[in-house]
C-alpha cells in the first residue's frame, strides 16, 4: 500500500512532548498527553489499558483522532547489566519521560535503586546537576534526543551506537551497538586500568624513596643503582602487561 507524502506547511518539535505541524491549513499534533492537554483536548477516551505501554496521541484540526500504544521491551541483557553495575558499587537511577506506572514496572524489573518518571529533557538535566552538586560522579547512558542535555552535563556521557545522532554527538563515549553489557565491560576495564596505574605510581615512589635513602647514607653505588632502576622498570612493565587482552581473563575484571 502506497500513501502520498506531502510536505507540511510548517513543523516544530517540543522537547519531551512531541511534534506540531500544519498541513492543508490544519494543525497536526503527534505527542504526549501533556501536549494534547495543552491544546485543550481530552485524551481520556484513549486511555491505555497497560502499565507497560506508552501512548502517542494524534490530533488534527482540533480533533483527537486516536492514540498509538508503544510497549516498552527490555533489552535482553539489561537486567544483567544493572546487576553488574550494582555489584561494582554503583547506584542506578532510571530517568524517563514515561508515566509513573510504566517507569515503576520497568524499574522494578530491572532492579533499579531509584526511578523518576515524567521528566522533560530540562528536568533530566537538572537532576544530573543536582547529583553533581552533591559531589557525585555521574555516568549518564542514553540514546534519544531528550537525553542529549543530560549526556553533556554528566561527568561521563555514554551514548548507544544505534541512538540518535544528537545523543551520539553529545556523549563522551560511544558504544558500538546496543549491548548494555559493553558499558559494564568498559567500566571494569577503566577501573582495572586505574588500579594498575596507581600500583605503578605507588611502586615508583617507594623505589625512588629507597634509592634516595640509600644515596643519603652513601650506600648506593652505580651497580646497585642500575640494578634497582632496571629491576623496578621490569616489574612495572610486567604489571602493566596484565592489561593486555587474555581469553583467560575475559569477564573477570572488577
Amino acid at each position: 500500500m502506497s500513501l502520498p507524502v506531502a510536505e507540511p506547511d510548517w513543523f516544530e518539535y517540543e522537547p519531551g512532548k512531541g511534534v506540531i505541524g500544519a498541513a492543508g491549513g490544519e494543525e497536526i499534533l503527534v505527542g504526549s498527553r501533556d501536549l494534547i492537554v495543552e491544546r485543550g483536548l481530552d485524551p481520556d477516551s484513549f486511555a491505555a489499558n497497560s502499565n507497560r505501554a506508552s501512548q502517542v496521541f494524534v490530533a488534527r484540526g482540533g480533533r483527537l483522532l486516536g492514540a498509538l500504544q508503544i510497549e516498552d521491551v527490555l533489552r535482553p541483557e539489561s537486567i544483567q547489566a544493572v546487576q553488574e553495575l550494582r555489584k561494582n558499587g554503583m547506584r542506578t537511577i532510571l530517568l524517563t519521560g514515561d508515566s509513573a506506572s510504566i517507569a515503576s514496572a520497568i524499574g522494578t524489573q530491572l532492579g533499579m535503586d531509584e526511578v523518576e518518571a515524567g521528566l522533560l529533557p530540562e528536568e533530566k538535566l537538572e537532576r544530573i546537576k543536582a547529583l553533581l552538586a552533591n559531589g557525585k560522579t555521574v555516568a549518564m547512558v542514553g540514546d534519544g534526543v531528550n537525553d542529549a542535555p543530560a549526556l553533556m552535563q554528566a561527568s561521563v556521557g555514554v551514548a548507544m551506537g544505534a541512538g540518535t545522532e544528537v545523543a551520539r554527538e553529545s556523549a563522551d563515549i560511544l558504544l558500538i551497538g546496543n549491548d548494555l553489557l559493553k558499558f559494564v565491560e568498559t567500566l571494569k576495564i577503566a577501573r582495572w586500568t586505574k588500579r594498575i596505574i596507581m600500583q605503578n605510581f605507588t611502586g615508583t615512589l617507594i623505589v625512588d624513596g629507597i634509592g634516595v635513602l640509600l644515596a643519603a647514607f652513601g650506600m648506593l653505588h652505580p651497580l646497585l643503582a642500575a640494578f634497582i632502576h632496571v629491576g623496578s622498570e621490569l616489574m612495572f612493565i610486567t604489571n602493566s602487561a596484565r592489561l593486555l587482552p587474555s581469553p583467560f581473563k575475559k569477564g573477570k575484571r572488577g
